[in-house]
């Protein structure tokens, strides 16, 4: 849905360890920040940076959502991959608005809840809706949890005798339990927004 730019700046608010980063930064050829609070996952999204050669075009910083101080008007392209909802869908659109050139764009992933509300937020908030669509459940087993399942079931047997492995492995194997639980959880809608 979006246009393409050259070489846009963006921003990734949220970004973890990175997974959705480096392939923006791949897919754009842009210059990509990524801020989180997370410094574990910064520190492995440092290490991804660098083995991707991507050093010079991708940043990794230790920066809180609620503390972002950029200059006005930096970026081209805004990304929130499920991190809006830490202040709330529309003080995000709000507050980042300012970071944001003119004619800039924001891509928001968010869960599921208040669409026609959030949809609301977007026009309230001096955005121009450029499309929207749903993940549903099907396309979460499909594309992360089944893939993430079977990963589980190779390391597990793999690193038997690594404790800090297992760990991980536990910790994937409890997301994997509770989408099983409640798959409807997992529906969540992306929206893609231009700055009017």
């Amino acid at each position: 849905m979006l246009p393409k730019l050259d070489k846009p700046r963006i921003l990734d608010v949220g970004c973890g360890s990175g997974v959705s980063t480096i392939e923006v930064a791949r897919l754009s050829q842009g210059e990509v920040i990524g801020i989180d609070i997370d410094q574990p996952a910064l520190d492995k999204f440092t290490k991804k940076i660098r083995e991707a050669g991507l050093s010079d075009r991708v940043q990794a910083i230790n920066c809180s959502l609620l503390d972002m101080t950029f200059p006005d008007e930096s970026f081209d392209i805004i990304l929130s991959e499920g991190s809006i909802f830490a202040i709330g869908f529309k003080r995000g659109l709000q507050e980042w608005k300012r970071f944001l050139k003119p004619d800039g764009f924001m891509v928001i992933h968010d869960e599921e809840g208040n669409v026609t509300q959030k949809l609301e937020h977007i026009s309230g908030c001096g955005y121009e809706l450029l499309g929207y669509f749903t993940m549903n459940e099907d396309i979460w087993w499909a594309e992360y949890f089944a893939p993430l399942e079977k990963l589980v079931r190779e390391t597990r047997t793999r690193y038997a005798d690594d404790p800090k492995v297992l760990a991980e492995i536990q910790n994937a194997q409890r997301e994997i339990d509770m989408f099983e639980r409640y798959p409807e959880r997992n529906r969540s809608v992306c929206f893609v927004v231009k700055k009017n």
